[in-house]
């Protein structure tokens, strides 16, 4: 959530970011704000002059009931009744006020960092490294969708019977290679210091509040409405929630967590080839990285990140290109996000497969997330995450990039996880 300070202070920097992020009516809703801003600093105005009146006479009642002078201690008790009354009424409204105020910051996305390019669609990202050779395939190889009907590894018929569509069912190696991947990516977390946490998988409103997944995404979350839960659509969510509302020391950051959960994503309005097999899915498992940092320490967190992430990769043996987002392709929180694509050469075509994000003091201010610094003073952190990795896209490019005419090759680093070498 922006600050109002920053509002006040750098209104043209605001607007000139919300614009970059192709925030509809950026002007306009940030002078409303502001503007709602100055009501509220004006009714507190008049309700702290007043709740002072009302201490003052109070002081007085007393001094005059001591002296005798009953009469006048009598007025000044119908003052401070009708004062109190109206000092009720100012805090009604000032609490209206400051709950509208609250609702329109909750809308306004985060802005971006100066290095973030231009732009309205994927095709405006800007490619800042590839890594890898593409493979050539032999002719007659297949999409992944086919290759685990091929081999029997993951059942989508099986998976819609007992949930619906987008709800796989992953079995012998297939079950594996997911098994695999997650210890994979958990040892490498922990052996680059991040500590393994397994959170829970739904949280309440305020954790989704905290993160910016609402109101933003409410309507691609699961919701529980009876317990009024949510489905975690990340483990971000419920990780950078486990330090809501704190003061951390300094000596204790950077904070490194990193944790495999289920993820639930509705992903409404989805269809067509992009999303076939494995490359959409609404269940589907991942390990989460996630960062607290120091404001200064952040964008070299961000970059120690994006290296972890191709680290793997890089050991997965899949070729792999790095974007930075422009304007419009950012995610609401995110102040500069990277995104890792492996490519699929059976389907032609990058697929996303990792997104490191810098969110700034965005998550934290939602949060009350903070330090004190030397001086004492308190400040916000900034929180930081990335995908190490999401399983379904990595497997996709595993089982299509791997195949040979007798079986599916499976990187050395996963044989000693897998207790096999290929599949078939």
């Amino acid at each position: 959530m922006l600050q109002l300070t920053v509002l006040r202070e750098q209104t043209a920097q605001v607007v000139e970011g919300l614009n970059k992020k192709n925030y509809k009516n950026a002007a306009e809703e940030v002078n409303a704000l502001l503007a709602l801003d100055q009501q509220r600093r004006q009714v507190q105005g008049q309700h702290d002059e007043l709740q002072s009146r009302a201490n003052a006479i109070s002081k007085e009642i007393g001094v005059l009931m001591k002296n005798g002078e009953r009469a006048q201690a009598e007025a000044y008790k119908s003052e401070t009744s009708e004062l109190k009354q109206k000092t009720k009424q100012l805090a009604e409204q000032l609490a209206a006020v400051e709950e509208q105020i609250q609702q329109a910051l909750y809308k306004l996305p985060n802005l971006p960092h100066e290095s973030v390019p231009v732009g309205r669609t994927p095709e405006d990202n800007e490619v800042v490294l590839q890594h890898g050779e593409i493979p050539k395939l032999f002719e007659g190889a297949l999409p992944h969708w086919e290759l685990i009907q091929k081999y029997d590894i993951i059942d989508f018929e099986l998976g819609n019977k007992i949930t619906g569509a987008g709800f796989p069912v992953y079995k012998r190696q297939g079950a594996r290679l997911q098994r695999a991947l997650i210890n994979f990516f958990l040892d490498e977390a922990i052996a680059a210091g991040y500590m393994e946490v397994q959170p829970p998988i739904l949280v309440n409103e305020a954790s989704g509040f905290g993160t910016g997944q609402l109101p933003d995404k409410e309507g691609q979350m699961y919701h529980a409405t009876e317990d009024n839960l949510y489905l975690i659509p990340t483990a971000e969510v419920p990780i950078t929630n486990i330090y809501r509302d704190m003061i951390l020391p300094v000596e204790q950051l950077p904070v490194k967590n990193a944790g495999h959960t289920p993820c639930f994503r509705r992903e409404a309005g989805s269809w067509g080839a992009d999303v076939r097999g494995l490359n959409r899915l609404h269940q589907f498992d991942k390990v989460e990285i996630v960062q607290i940092t120091l404001p200064e320490k952040s964008y070299e967190a961000l970059e120690e990140m994006s290296r972890h992430i191709q680290g793997l990769l890089q050991k997965l043996e899949l070729p792999y290109r790095v974007l930075r987002l422009c304007g419009g392709d950012m995610g609401f929180t995110a102040a500069l996000t990277f995104d890792m694509e492996v490519y699929s050469t059976a389907q032609g075509r990058w697929l996303e497969v990792s997104s490191a994000s810098n969110f700034e003091t965005y998550q934290a201010n939602r949060l009350k997330l903070r330090y004190k610094t030397e001086s004492g003073k308190t400040q916000l952190l900034h929180t930081l995450n990335g995908s190490a990795l999401a399983l379904p896209r990595i497997v996709a490019a595993l089982l299509e990039n791997n195949q040979t005419p007798d079986g599916i090759r499976m990187p050395k680093v996963l044989h000693p996880y897998l207790g096999f070498e290929k599949i078939g």
